[in-house]
């Protein structure tokens, strides 16, 4: 078999390569719709707004203290022997009503406000892992795009670099070229096919990440490259850290959950305050656990000796009790500890909210250094590509006027290949610090899902 045959049948295993799992992909996949996709099927999305229900239902908790609450039972068991002694604290009774309400608890007040600013985090936090996931969502989209157009670009390189090999493996086999040349052709050939089993590695596990996130087969996704928005410019304010540290969820959260801290630390020093609360009892007494035998009955408490020996009116079976109980701590050293210890969680917890806010503003300006580098990067690489081509487009026309080789026809094509690739990585990562600075400037989610 000759190394022309090779070389066509090569071509054709790359083709069936490059275009089989091409065709088994669906429709396009819309950057906006696998944005919607990630937040309706994402665990964390479900997960977060799960805690924001929780903390509701904490505060709510706390707040209906001050609703009475009713509860209502009855002791019964056989008659008494000797005095009718209670049961589980209660008398024993056929029925009996108890109700209780927090009426003033001075603690219980900063607790709630401790509650409220537990929803802020919570909610705050969702915020922040909704913008995480989009920020996961679009890097893996743009970069599965980048994979894909790399994919289509060495289709056409594999076909021209299969033909160069065949045609140096003629001269080669006529004396024209050395077998050094044709070494160097099946050299060109081998690296085109790494790079297409390195693109088609990359783009089947972004698409397996896509589909985790989406919800989608991993055959169905597919990118279109119109539907990624364009970038905002990035301001020249050189106020926009600042402004990130103060709109970053992150940085938010921590100052909520410093807050938060801060008012259950009053909580605990206020426990020490005396408290009221409402309370009332109703019960209906039986007859038969020996009442009547240690409390003068109702009806002989209506003569004259009577109601100065029972003033109150003597036994009933219906009794109500309705008043406030009051308690006021004397001396709870544990209480003082506790305290104290809320005192270090609130002051450790306002050190970190100085470290979030920090951290966003150092990020954010990071992200904004990277920005314009990558922006200077991108035109280099640009210009760079350019030139390749333009080299490459020149070529030909040098061979036909006989100053020129097939192999400088191969090196100014790998030249081309080489600088579109760095161009793709150049952009790539130029759109993962814009991603960076919108996530930090609270714009992420606005960004993506506004259609292109």
């Amino acid at each position: 078999m000759t190394n022309s045959c090779r070389g066509r049948r090569c071509a054709k295993w790359i083709l069936a390569v490059l275009f089989f799992p091409l065709s088994l992909l669906g429709e396009p996949l819309p950057l906006k719709r696998a944005v919607e996709l990630a937040l309706a099927h994402a665990t964390g999305v479900a997960i977060a707004a799960a805690d924001v229900q929780q903390a509701s239902a904490g505060y709510r908790e706390m707040r209906d203290a001050y609703i009475p609450q009713f509860t209502v039972g009855a002791g019964l068991g056989p008659p008494s022997y000797g005095f009718p002694l209670t049961l589980a604290g209660q008398p024993p009774s056929l029925f009996n009503l108890n109700m209780q309400s927090a009426l003033l608890n001075f603690g219980m007040r900063d607790y709630l406000q401790a509650a409220r600013a537990d929803i802020t985090v919570a909610s705050l936090k969702s915020k922040d892992t909704r913008d995480q996931l989009i920020q996961d969502t679009v890097l893996s989209y743009a970069e599965l795009n980048k994979w894909e157009q790399r994919l289509a670009r060495l289709q056409d390189t594999a076909v021209e670099t299969d033909k160069m090999q065949a045609a140096v493996a003629d001269r080669v086999k006529e004396g024209v070229d050395s077998e050094l040349d044709g070494t160097r052709a099946r050299l060109s050939v081998a690296r085109v096919r790494l790079r297409i089993a390195e693109a088609q590695g990359a783009a089947d596990v972004l698409r397996e990440h896509l589909s985790k996130l989406t919800g989608l087969r991993a055959v169905d996704i597919q990118t279109e490259p119109d539907t990624l928005p364009d970038f905002p410019p990035a301001p020249p304010d050189a106020s926009i850290p600042a402004q990130a540290a103060e709109s970053s969820p992150a940085a938010k959260a921590a100052v909520e959950h410093a807050r938060a801290q801060y008012f259950r630390a009053e909580a605990e020093h206020r426990a020490l305050w005396p408290t009221f609360d409402l309370a009332g009892q109703y019960a209906l007494l039986s007859t038969f656990n020996n009442f009547q035998d240690y409390y003068i009955p109702e009806k002989e408490c209506s003569t004259s000796l009577g109601t100065f020996l029972c003033p109150n009116g003597g036994f009933r079976q219906n009794n109500v009790t309705i008043g406030i109980s009051i308690r006021l701590p004397l001396f709870n050293a544990s209480q003082r500890a506790r305290a104290q210890a809320a005192d270090a969680d609130a002051l450790k917890a306002s050190k970190q909210a100085v470290a979030a806010r920090n951290q966003a503003s150092e990020e954010t300006l990071r992200l904004e250094r990277t920005v314009a580098q990558m922006q200077a990067a991108r035109d280099v690489a640009e210009l760079e590509y350019e030139i390749a081509q333009k080299n490459l487009a020149a070529v030909p026309a040098r061979m036909d006027a006989g100053t020129a080789t097939l192999h400088d026809l191969d090196d100014a094509r790998t030249r081309a290949s080489e600088r579109f690739i760095a161009l793709q990585d150049v952009t790539f990562e130029l759109q993962r610090a814009q991603l960076g600075l919108l996530r930090s400037t609270g714009d992420l989610e606005k960004w993506a899902l506004r259609a292109p």
